[in-house]
């Protein structure tokens, strides 16, 4: 029998809520397949907009580059996950780009150049302006900053729900997956004692747990009108 010490048990739980994190995230990054599926069956982009895959691809350089062993060592599966987030946000762009109208090619086009050249210049002030924690510090309250401005998006989604009274908009296996990559990752910041992933994500989980909340109240609204008797209308 091999004795586990205290160090190994908090080593085996960190890189566990770290590659759980991974995983939920990976089904987050392939959820938009069947939307690019239908741009390219359709050779058009129709009424989708770029802008979200855009700005996670900021979002996931940002992140990518705070857990990368020259900034912060140590916290390696962050780097992982945003690098295959990353990969999969640059190919969505390109895809998008490739079937979009020529107005929208030229500013989506643009924004990536603003995106690649935003990642350069933060990579430089960090590696030239600052050293050591300072430069940690510089890189983390960007990231956090960057993640922040993500929650736009549920918030919205949340939004739409109570007016519209309907969870069409908000899917279930998506907001469980955006929940439990946000707790993974909670915990692993908690473990590693990294206030630049733990904050941001403890403010994901609680999202995520409201997402969940408005899910099942809605639903369960939507199920109990759909068992009422229809009452037939007759206009004289």
């Amino acid at each position: 029998m091999i004795p586990f010490s205290l160090d190994s048990v908090h080593s085996i739980c960190c890189n566990g809520a770290g590659i759980a994190g991974n995983l939920f995230a990976f089904v987050l990054f392939i959820s938009p397949l069947p939307t690019f599926r239908r741009i390219m069956r359709n050779r058009s982009t129709e009424q989708f907009s770029g802008l979200p895959y855009i700005y996670s691809l900021l979002n996931c350089l940002i992140c990518l580059w705070y857990g990368s062993p020259i900034i912060s060592p140590g916290i390696i599966l962050v780097a992982t996950v945003n690098s295959i987030g990353a990969v999969f946000q640059f190919a969505y762009v390109c895809i998008f780009i490739v079937y979009a109208d020529k107005v929208k090619k030229f500013k989506m086009l643009g924004l990536l150049v603003g995106v690649v050249c935003t990642f350069a210049i933060i990579i430089f002030v960090s590696l030239k302006l600052f050293v050591d924690s300072s430069r940690k510090l510089f890189v983390g309250y960007l990231s956090v900053a960057s993640l922040i401005s993500m929650f736009a998006s549920p918030l919205f989604i949340m939004n739409l729900v109570i007016r519209t009274k309907s969870v069409e908009f908000m899917p279930f296996y998506l907001s469980l997956s955006t929940f439990l990559m946000s707790v993974s990752f909670f915990v692993y910041g908690i473990l590693k004692d990294d206030a630049f992933i733990y904050v941001p994500n403890g403010i994901g989980t609680l999202l995520g747990t409201a997402q969940l909340g408005l899910y099942f109240y809605y639903s369960r609204s939507s199920q109990e009108d759909s068992r009422e008797p229809l009452m037939v209308h007759i206009h004289e």
